[in-house]
């Protein structure tokens, strides 16, 4: 399942705009080469984060994923659901499973965005 109102990155993470805001996860794909997710480590809320650096981490019993800022921009929020819910991640991941939300620098590019097709022709 691959949305395609989302933008992508070939690091498995998804960003979606909601008004001045930018919504960040980690797609399907990503979660399920991952497994089952028992922990996320959030950033900062307030925090200014630079395209491209890595700001969450994402962990199961296999390993971790740690998550790239896709654009510039300050942390609005955090899902705090999965601090006692990370298998949101799993069940939900484009949706309730949802990592962060950015409001980015004005004129900031998006790093190494593609569209939903793209993804899926390479991931899907």
């Amino acid at each position: 399942m691959i949305p395609s109102d989302l933008k992508y990155t070939k690091d498995h993470t998804w960003m979606s705009e909601r008004g001045p805001e930018f919504r960040i996860g980690i797609t399907e794909y990503g979660q399920e080469r991952l497994g089952d997710v028992v922990f996320v480590q959030f950033p900062e809320v307030g925090r200014h984060m630079m395209a491209g650096e890595a700001v969450s981490v994402v962990e199961s019993p296999s390993g971790e994923m740690r998550v790239q800022a896709p654009r510039s921009g300050v942390v609005t929020a955090v899902n705090s659901a999965l601090d006692d819910q990370p298998e949101l991640v799993n069940s939900d991941p484009h949706g309730e499973g949802w990592l962060f939300s950015i409001e980015p620098d004005r004129g900031a590019p998006a790093y190494g965005m593609i569209d939903a097709a793209t993804y899926e022709e390479m991931f899907g």
